[in-house]
């Protein structure tokens, strides 16, 4: 019932997906985490981006600024 010493945490899982060029899956990790202070909006709107383009455009937003914008915010926030 205990925890495996070597779980990866999920910022290791964010900056193996970043390290990997997977940005949609390091959105995902990213837009979960509960303090993401004044990138939170950002890195949401990022996800949310890739997960639902359609209806970004429906609601007049460009997913592919939206995934460009979620991906300078992790990248400033995280160093990577």
């Amino acid at each position: 019932m205990g925890y495996s010493v070597d779980m990866e945490k999920k910022i290791d899982q964010l900056k193996t997906c970043a390290a990997a060029g997977d940005w949609p899956g390091a959105l995902r990790i990213a837009a979960r985490f509960p303090r993401l202070g004044a990138d939170k909006a950002r890195i949401e709107r990022g996800w949310e981006a890739v997960a639902r383009p359609a209806f970004m455009r429906q609601i007049g937003k460009d997913p592919d600024a939206l995934l460009a914008d979620g991906i300078a915010a992790l990248k400033s926030r995280y160093s990577l």
